[in-house]
């Protein structure tokens, strides 16, 4: 190691760190820290802030509005940049840091890497209590950023300036390695990162960490071979992990070659174009009648790249074939060895071309290619029917709402969503079109994220135009991050649809037993229930409040119009449209499992009890 030293504050050293760290795959190499999200308080102003303020365009900027919008935008980035690249996010002590663990449970829950640098208590304990010291009398070194560790993949306080040099090497380390990754928390006490230090030179120094693509051992793929073999009707369940290693091309590949039909979890939505031959779409609650009418009697099931949520699994009911088996391709050993599966440890490309090569020659037989492209076809008939609408002159229901989307947005289009009844929807009937073109988050299903991380979709890929998609239960939550928009001139448009509360917990209320109870934005009626009169709410006024340009749209055809102007606009934009009550949607193909009350007394409660313990009755665990 060179003796050569630079006397830099903490802050100031770790802007110029991370700034200097670069990721490497398939030798294309990309800067890992794009730019940092920051919101300044007496936390941060002085360390972070002032070291940002030096760093200049070394490390970008983004003012942000909210602490967990930054999170967002900061995942949303990393998700859109394929784990590549992602953003760091700073904030005070106190209300800013505990704003920031929402965001970090959304990044971890999706193994998806975000840099956290919330400001912390002194480490000198000049005074004590300062303020916002959570000042816990058994432990003085517990501040509210522990709340941080339980949802980071790694968290550390650096109380002394050499600390910072371990820590931020692990820091980078978890960020980059595709199967440890999630949030990172680096906690700062305020006056650690305004002391000075003698950095040694190569810590600042340009690093490069390297991504590699683990092969998976040739044993593992022998014995998935077999499996696959020997099995009469595989499925492949395409999860998320499909797009984080780029392996689309392969497994489009494998798909023509073994005749294999393929399925998608929301995160893995888009794996295969709609339009190819062995796709069967979305599998699971949210799924097609195609898709899970083949689980239902699949005997072997590849999974690849997915950690099997109750969604995808329709709470362990759905993969019901007696003797099923499970071969799975993951990153993860953590996640390959779900399901009592085969596994096959290794990246999503490596592993399914070398599956490709031990099954050359194989493939499925005719009649259950036959079966499964017509269902296929039967399904497509029924998004037909959903999402079209016979009268341009009529309010659109929420699926058809999404059926002019496909007609207006391109196929290098991005649609960002996460909560509401829209994921369920989106995942039966959108026909992706480009492996990036789908974004729904639905490992946390987090309100109020699809504005923030349509922003960051946008930094990440700036030649696509991207639609984030809220009801008014979401926009209601975090409608702040169009004032980023504006500022930063980030071109977003936000598809505001109006149904008055939320619908869909308002559908499942009703589906077990609670009668709707306080799912909807209404005034109370004499008896005090809210089913009186829609409020007067105006979020298009509001969305124009904030700057965006704002379309209203009270038919399909002005719905029509209105995306495509304010998609050739160029700046960023918000469409309002109240929504039809009528449901044009497709219902569950599949059973969720959300517990109802085992005794009640009011009677919409007790048949939903009975309907519940019939449906759990099709449990099971696979071992």
């Amino acid at each position: 190691m060179s003796g050569r030293t630079v006397r830099l504050t903490v802050a100031q050293a770790l802007v110029r760190f991370l700034a200097n760290q670069y990721t490497e795959r398939d030798g294309e190499r990309r800067r890992l820290i794009a730019g940092c999200w920051g919101i300044f308080g007496h936390g941060n102003v002085a360390g972070i802030g002032q070291a940002l303020l030096e760093a200049g365009p070394d490390m970008p900027y983004l003012q942000g509005r909210n602490e967990q919008a930054m999170a967002h935008a900061a995942v949303g980035y990393a998700r859109q940049s394929g784990r590549l690249a992602t953003q760091a996010v700073t904030t005070s002590i106190g209300p800013g840091a505990t704003n920031l663990v929402t965001g970090a449970a959304l990044a971890t829950i999706n193994r998806l890497p975000v840099l956290l640098l919330p400001g912390d208590v002194f480490a000198t304990r000049p005074a004590d209590p300062v303020l916002q010291q959570l000042e816990a009398p058994g432990g003085p070194d517990v501040t509210v950023n522990d709340c941080l560790r339980p949802v980071s993949r790694y968290f550390d306080r650096i109380w002394r300036p050499e600390q910072l040099v371990p820590s931020a090497l692990n820091a980078v380390r978890v960020l980059t390695d595709p199967a440890e990754t999630g949030a990172v928390t680096l906690a700062l006490p305020q006056d650690v990162q305004a002391e000075a230090f003698e950095w040694p030179a190569e810590f600042l120094a340009e690093r490069v960490w390297r991504v590699h693509r683990p092969v998976p051992d040739e044993e593992s793929v022998r014995i998935a071979a077999e499996r696959i073999t020997a099995a009469r009707r595989p499925l492949l369940v395409a999860g998320g992990g499909v797009h984080h290693s780029g392996a689309e091309a392969e497994l489009a590949a494998f798909a023509d070659a073994t005749g294999i039909p393929v399925c998608e979890t929301q995160s893995g939505r888009g794996s295969l174009r709609h339009d190819h031959p062995a796709q069967l779409g979305a599998v699971g609650h949210t799924g097609t009648a195609a898709a899970d009418d083949i689980a239902r009697t699949a005997d072997l099931v590849i999974g690849v790249g997915t950690r099997y949520s109750d969604f995808t699994t329709a709470s362990n009911t759905l993969f019901a074939a007696p003797g099923v088996r499970f071969v799975n391709v993951n990153i993860t050993g953590f996640d390959a060895h779900k399901q009592a599966a085969d596994p096959v440890v290794g990246d999503a490309r490596a592993a399914l071309g070398a599956l490709g090569r031990a099954l050359a020659g194989h493939r499925v037989a005719a009649d259950y290619l036959r079966e499964y492209r017509d269902a296929a076809r039967r399904w497509q008939r029924v998004v037909d029917g959903a999402c079209r609408a016979a009268d341009d002159t009529a309010r659109p229901s929420q699926a058809q709402v999404l059926g002019v989307l496909g007609e207006v947005t391109a196929d290098t289009d991005v649609v960002v969503n996460a909560a509401g009844s829209m994921p369920g929807d989106l995942h039966k009937l959108w026909r992706a079109r480009d492996a990036r073109q789908y974004h729904v988050e639905y490992g946390y299903s987090c309100m109020g994220y699809e504005i923030p991380a349509a922003l960051g979709v946008r930094l990440a890929d700036p030649g696509r135009e991207v639609f984030a998609l809220v009801g008014d239960g979401t926009y209601l939550m975090m409608p702040t991050e169009l004032v980023t928009a504006v500022q930063e001139g980030i071109k977003v448009v936000v598809v505001i649809v109006q149904n008055h509360g939320y619908a869909s917990i308002g559908g499942l209320s009703e589906q077990v037993g609670a009668e709707r109870f306080g799912t909807a934005y209404r005034f109370r009626d004499e008896a005090g229930a809210f089913t009186g009169a829609p409020l007067p709410v105006d979020l298009a006024a509001n969305a124009a409040s904030l700057g965006a340009a704002v379309y209203r749209a009270d038919t399909v055809g002005e719905l029509r119009a209105a995306l495509r102007a304010a998609r050739d606009g160029d700046r960023p934009a918000a469409v309002y449209v109240e929504t039809a009550p009528e449901d044009t949607a497709p219902g569950a193909q599949a059973w969720w499992d959300v517990p109802v009350a085992e005794v009640a007394a009011r009677p919409a409660a007790v048949e939903a009890r009975a309907a519940y313990d019939e449906r759990a009755r099709g449990r099971r665990r696979h071992l």
